[in-house]
C-alpha cells in the first residue's frame, strides 16, 4: 500500500477523527484542513495533528491530494463530492452523504462515471461485535432467522449542537442521519433487500425547530418476508454513562442473541454479544477483530483490491433512508 496524501474539507462532527487516526497509522500523509466557519473544530484538528489550515478549497490543489475527508454540513457534502470529481480526488465522507432525492441523483451520476472512488463512513461494519454477529449468522447458529430488532438511542446534547443540526434541509433529519447504519447493516448481515418500509416519526421537544423530529420507529420487511424493527431517538439522558445504549436482538429457530453495543455499566463498558441456543446455554461470545478498518478498506477499493463497502452499498443504504423518511407518518405531539 503506497502512502496517500489527504486533507479534511469541512469538519462539523468529530466522527472523522477515527478515520484520520487510522490513515496516519497506515502511513498516509495528512496535509491539513479547510473549514471556513467552525473555528473550534478546525483549531482542534490543526493543534492535535500539527497541520495547516487552508483558506479555500482551491488552496488545496497545489497539495497534490489523493483523498479528501469530508465532514461538512450534511447538505453540502455533495458539492464537495462533485468538486473532488472535477479534480480527480477520491473522497471519504461522513454519513449521510446526501440529504434529498435530488442530491442522491447527483451522487449516483458521479459514481456511474467512476472517475473517483466515493466512500461513506459506514463504520459499524468494522466493529468487532458486528463482525462476530455476521460470522454467527453465516454459520447458521440461529437457524432460520425469524426477527431482527435494532434500537439506537442517542444523546442530543443540545447546547453543543450548531443550528444547522436542527434543520431538516441541512441535516437530513433523524432517519437520514441515524438509520443509514442500520439499513446498511441489514443488507450486509442478511444479504437481503428491504421490500417494505413503514413507520413513524414523532416530535416531542424543541418547538422552536419546527421540522426537527426526535423519535423514529419503523417496521421493515426483507426479501424473504423477514420482519425487522428499527428505532432511533435523541433521548439518551445527559447523565448516561454512554452517548447511546444501542441494542440489537436476533431471534431464530435455533438460537438468539443480544448485542449491547456500548457494553453494560454493570458488566463491562465494551461491546457485548450474548448468545444462546437449544443446545448452548446463554454465553458471552468472544468478539472477532476485523481484517481491516474503514480507511484500509477504502484504500483497497482505490487500488482495485477486494473490499467491503462499494458504491452500490452506499447508494442502497442511502436510498433506503430517503424512502423511509419520505413515507414516514409524522406526528407532532406538541400540537393538540
Amino acid at each position: 500500500m503506497k502512502p496517500y496524501r489527504f486533507a479534511v474539507v469541512g469538519c462539523r462532527h468529530f466522527h472523522i477523527l477515527e478515520f484520520i487516526d487510522e490513515m496516519i497509522k497506515l502511513g498516509h500523509q495528512f496535509a491539513g484542513i479547510y473549514e471556513s466557519e467552525n473555528s473550534s473544530y478546525r483549531d482542534t484538528i490543526t493543534n492535535k495533528y500539527l497541520v495547516k489550515s487552508f483558506g479555500s478549497l482551491n488552496d488545496l490543489l497545489p497539495e497534490n491530494l489523493d483523498i479528501v475527508v469530508c465532514s461538512d454540513i450534511n447538505s453540502r457534502k455533495i458539492d464537495v463530492v462533485e468538486w473532488c470529481e472535477k479534480h480527480r480526488i477520491h473522497i471519504m465522507a461522513d454519513k449521510p452523504i446526501v440529504t434529498s432525492f435530488e442530491q442522491y441523483e447527483r451522487l449516483e451520476r458521479v459514481m456511474s462515471r467512476n472517475h473517483i472512488q466515493v466512500g461513506m463512513m459506514l463504520t459499524e461494519r468494522f466493529q468487532p461485535v458486528f463482525q462476530t454477529l455476521k460470522r454467527l449468522m453465516d454459520e447458521r447458529r440461529f437457524g432460520d432467522i425469524t426477527h431482527i430488532s435494532v434500537k439506537k438511542p442517542h444523546r442530543l446534547g443540545k447546547a453543543k449542537r450548531e443550528p444547522w443540526f436542527f434543520s431538516k434541509s441541512l441535516s437530513g433529519g433523524i432517519v437520514v442521519d441515524l438509520l443509514i447504519h442500520d439499513f446498511d447493516l441489514l443488507r450486509w448481515l442478511t444479504g437481503m433487500e428491504a421490500t417494505k418500509i413503514n413507520g413513524y416519526m414523532t416530535k416531542n421537544i424543541l418547538p422552536e425547530y419546527e421540522d426537527f423530529y426526535d423519535v423514529a420507529s419503523f417496521s421493515v420487511l426483507l426479501t424473504n418476508r423477514l420482519p425487522v424493527q428499527l428505532y432511533a431517538d435523541w433521548h439518551t439522558p445527559s447523565s448516561s454513562w454512554t452517548w447511546g445504549d444501542g441494542r440489537v436482538f436476533i431471534t431464530g429457530t435455533e438460537g438468539c442473541a443480544e448485542l449491547r453495543l456500548q457494553g453494560d455499566p454493570f458488566i463491562e463498558k465494551q461491546s457485548l454479544l450474548l448468545y444462546g441456543s437449544h443446545q448452548e446455554a446463554l454465553q458471552k461470545i468472544a468478539l472477532q477483530q476485523p481484517d481491516s478498518g474503514l480507511a484500509a478498506d477504502f484504500i483497497y477499493r482505490i487500488e482495485g483490491n477486494a473490499h467491503s463497502i462499494t458504491h452500490q452499498a452506499i447508494l442502497d443504504a442511502t436510498m433506503d433512508t430517503l424512502q423511509a423518511d419520505a413515507q414516514a407518518i409524522k406526528i407532532n405531539r406538541l400540537v393538540d
